[in-house]
């Protein structure tokens, strides 16, 4: 059996922030939903998420998550005495094949590959995940003994100069035996310059005992860089949104510029889609064959059809777009829009809880929302579905081939006919018949002898 800790108990001081550490976001999305995304890829048994400070924030963002626990570790004193808060939600038994892994909420990018990695290094024994860096200031080093074995992990502040030299370091993520992690917990103790209970101690344990200790090591530097501050953050945000942009490259994605895209959910891509710069992609988006998006758009849970061309700033959300269409510049999509094949949306024009039908057009500063419109329809400069009336909202229908001149306001609940043809300016509070034209225009009147007024001395 498998249990998963997480450990999310820390202040996160250097953040500079009241929200727990754990719950700030990498890619859009909390730092520990990311660790526990990972998880799952395991199918474990158990998950745990150990909470501290801002547990009850912590606890409250994933209280609808049922397959994960949580245990408190109050006072903080420890990553050791942290694992010994979840000892009692574990499973499984002293069997060797019961294993259980130590993860990290402000460590949140380790890979599933790189998880399974560690646990088929530990067999019947410990696994540490650890890597070579060039600087090691701050980390745990690993101490070999002369035939290359682990030994132990001493915390850098309690190292002497030959162990500082050390660079290969601890990662603090490790696969134990899930019997022998109990005993071992309750064998450390906190004679250390920080006076604290080291999960790292169990190592030792483990030589003592002739278990043997085994190293894994992560695929890329990135997956083990933790966030401790806003500039690490940062760092590894840019990071994360690197290797997106190289995983959609390798697929046949053309970026403009990788350096200048953001990816904070999961993005499906066909066969030659271009993505402009400055682009962000949230939730779920799906390119079909062809898609070219210009600069700086917005696509967050949407779906966009093979060879759709979406011009610079446009925002779409929760919105559905058919093949062929042209969308922007600036168009914006609001959720429930659903835009036809061949369809055009252009510059600063809104739709809302609307279908776009086949080949229709709203080019030029237009609100439609709660609307049927059919195919073929075009849709002037100007022209607003009025669908709210304070309380409730109704449905403007358009039907096909109409024509709706500019500065039209429709008055819902009301349809235009197939084929009909509104006059600029008019104000619809009436169905308007099929292949007629309606207008309603107050007639043009000069006032002779009018004259501006002017300005008093």
């Amino acid at each position: 059996m498998l249990n998963i800790v997480i450990l999310a108990a820390g202040l996160g001081k250097r953040m500079q922030s009241d929200l727990p550490k754990v719950l700030h976001r990498i890619a859009g999305k909390p730092m520990l939903a990311h660790v526990l995304d990972n998880a799952r890829a395991l199918h474990p048994d158990r998950i745990v998420v150990v909470t501290g400070h801002g547990a009850e924030k912590v606890q409250a963002a994933f209280q609808e998550q049922g397959d994960v626990a949580f245990a408190l570790q109050q006072p903080q004193q420890g990553t050791g005495h942290a694992v010994q808060q979840a000892l009692p939600l574990l499973v499984g038994s002293d069997a060797s094949d019961d294993a259980t892994l130590v993860l990290y909420g402000d460590v949140p990018l380790v890979q599933p590959e790189t998880l399974r990695a560690l646990l088929e290094a530990r067999a019947d024994g410990l696994a540490l995940l650890t890597e070579k860096v060039a600087d090691p200031t701050g980390y745990g080093r690993i101490v070999r003994d002369h035939a290359g074995q682990v030994q132990r992990i001493v915390e850098h502040k309690d190292a002497d100069q030959a162990e500082l030299a050390i660079n290969e370091v601890n990662t603090g993520i490790l696969a134990a035996p899930t019997g022998k992690l109990r005993e071992w917990l309750g064998r450390i103790n906190n004679n250390n310059a920080q006076g604290e209970y080291y999960l790292t101690d169990i190592v030792a344990l483990s030589v003592t005992d002739g278990v043997p200790v085994r190293a894994a090591h992560p695929g890329a530097p990135w997956e083990t860089l933790g966030v401790n501050s806003r500039v690490q953050q940062a760092e590894l945000e840019r990071a994360w949104q690197r290797e997106q942009a190289r995983r959609l490259l390798e697929k046949g994605v053309t970026l403009a510029d990788p350096e200048r895209f953001d990816l904070r959910g999961e993005l499906v891509c066909g066969r030659d889609v271009f993505i402009d710069v400055g682009c962000v992609f949230e939730g779920k988006v799906q390119l079909a064959d062809g898609v070219h998006i210009g600069p700086h758009c917005v696509l967050r849970d949407a779906s966009i059809g093979a060879g759709t061309r979406i011009d610079a700033f446009t925002h779409i959300e929760q919105a559905v777009v058919a093949q062929d269409a042209r969308l922007g510049p600036y168009a914006r999509l609001r959720p429930g829009a659903d835009i036809g094949p061949e369809a055009h949306v252009g510059n600063f024009v809104e739709i809302k809880k609307s279908t776009l039908g086949h080949g229709s057009k709203a080019n030029h500063l237009a609100y439609i929302g709660d609307a049927q419109i059919g195919a073929r329809v075009n849709i002037g400069a100007g022209t607003i579905t009025c669908n709210y009336d304070g309380v409730n909202k109704h449905l403007t229908v358009i039907e096909d081939d109409a024509f709706i001149g500019s500065d039209t306001q429709l008055v819902a609940p009301v349809t235009v006919g197939k084929g009909a043809t509104l006059a600029a300016g008019t104000t619809l509070t009436r169905d308007a018949p099929a292949e007629q034209l309606t207008l309603s225009r107050v007639p043009q009147t000069t006032v002779d002898g009018w004259k501006r007024p002017q300005k008093k001395a």
